[in-house]
């Protein structure tokens, strides 16, 4: 009788024991699934902030630019500003990720007015920095088929721009005085829209533009060592090209940093598109060449090789650039090491503009410090940039799904 008691106790005793462990197992699985990880504790304080800085912004046509240093808000360009897209964008970014309806309010407000790019005649090739930043990921979040029109539309305006001899999009009509026909690395960003629209209902033909454009700045802004010529020059009747150089780099041959991220992600996502290894291979060859001459801290130098360094001012926005681009090219590429190295050398760049070395916290109204826009013309230099947040969220985006998707599978 004494035996049975005791065996009974002990089952019992057992039984608690085994009911706690699995009770601390189950507390500790949801820690584990609860526990934000570090993009995520950013994505909150930045959708924080975009929230708050949004509040104060009433006119849905000026949109922010850059701030004055020892300033804290925003100055503000109208709608033919070339950077008038990225603050919609950024404001679709935060809804995407909070799901809050007021910042979706705000993001469709801000959208709104840059419709008219898309019917006004092309006079740059920013419209896909313009439309597709603002109205693109409007219309990936919501299926506004208004927002598809205006896509379309836009499309074919920036395919007005196009030179049949050379087999490029003009960037800059302004600069044919002194570039002739001119195509700049950025309009490598530009060529998403086009591919886009020939996929979604607009004409093919938009595809064959934008593969002629990519193949032509493969061959002419790419040099023999993988780094970058800003801008290539063509004769305007013959579409002859006749020279690289820069606008808004140290000099004709230096390595702008903006412009080796417009780069690495203007090749990764037409190998998307097109299927064509040749842009693959660039891209990694050009992120090769931009993990090999950074600096110790991890973030770039507005130009590489500009001989002021250690004493020349920094390019937050090209790290958030080349952040986007290398988990573009991370998740295009089928070897895993080669897939691995990207996303880390990405997370890395995520990680230090996170910091408070580079994220602005109460500081000012931007996301991030220490952007250089045009150090030439002495214009937005160490400063926050609208540009540099929108790369940022939509870095952290990137960076969130990605490692999402790793862990469910």
């Amino acid at each position: 009788m004494r035996i049975f008691k005791l065996t009974s106790v002990v089952i019992c005793i057992a039984f608690l024991l085994s009911c706690n462990n699995q009770d601390k197992k189950k507390s500790g699985d949801t820690a584990m699934v609860t526990a934000k990880t570090n993009e995520e504790v950013v994505l909150d304080k930045s959708v924080a902030k975009i929230k708050s800085v949004l509040g104060s912004l009433k006119e849905a046509d000026s949109f922010p630019r850059n701030i004055t240093k020892g300033k804290k808000e925003w100055n503000k360009v109208g709608v033919r500003d070339w950077c008038s897209g990225f603050w919609p964008g950024v404001l679709w970014y935060a809804y995407e990720f909070s799901g809050d309806e007021a910042i979706k309010k705000g993001a469709e407000k801000f959208t709104e007015p840059l419709k008219t790019i898309a019917y006004t005649p092309a006079d740059n090739h920013d419209i896909g920095f313009m439309v597709y930043c603002s109205y693109g990921n409007g219309y990936r979040l919501t299926g506004n088929e208004e927002y598809k029109k205006i896509l379309l539309a836009a499309a074919d305006t920036l395919a007005t721009l196009y030179h049949p001899k050379a087999g490029t999009i003009l960037s800059w009509p302004e600069m044919k005085h002194k570039f002739g026909h001119n195509t700049i690395i950025d309009n490598m960003m530009n060529l998403e829209l086009l591919f886009w629209a020939a996929k979604n209902g607009g004409d093919k033909k938009l595809y064959d533009l934008a593969k002629s454009h990519a193949d032509v700045s493969m061959k002419y802004l790419v040099r023999p060592d993988y780094s970058i010529y800003h801008v290539i020059s063509f004769d305007d009747k013959t579409g002859e090209f006749v020279k690289g150089a820069t606008h808004q780099g140290y000099a004709d041959e230096s390595m702008w940093a903006r412009g080796q991220g417009w780069g690495i992600y203007g090749f990764a996502m037409s190998y998307r598109e097109t299927g064509d290894e040749a842009y693959l291979k660039t891209s990694q060859k050009l992120a090769d060449h931009f993990i090999a001459r950074l600096p110790e801290d991890g973030i770039p130098y507005w130009d590489f090789d500009d001989p002021k360094i250690p004493n020349a001012p920094k390019d937050a926005s090209a790290a958030g650039v080349v952040a986007c681009g290398m988990l573009e090219l991370s998740e295009q590429l089928e070897d895993k090491t080669l897939k691995e190295k990207y996303f880390k050398a990405a997370k890395a760049l995520i990680t230090q503009l996170g910091s408070d070395a580079y994220f602005s916290g109460d500081t000012n109204d931007a996301l991030l410090l220490h952007s250089t826009g045009h150090y030439p013309n002495n214009s937005e230099i160490d400063v926050p940039i609208i540009y540099s947040d929108y790369y940022f969220m939509e870095a952290l985006l990137r960076l969130k799904k990605i490692e999402s998707k790793n862990i469910e599978s």
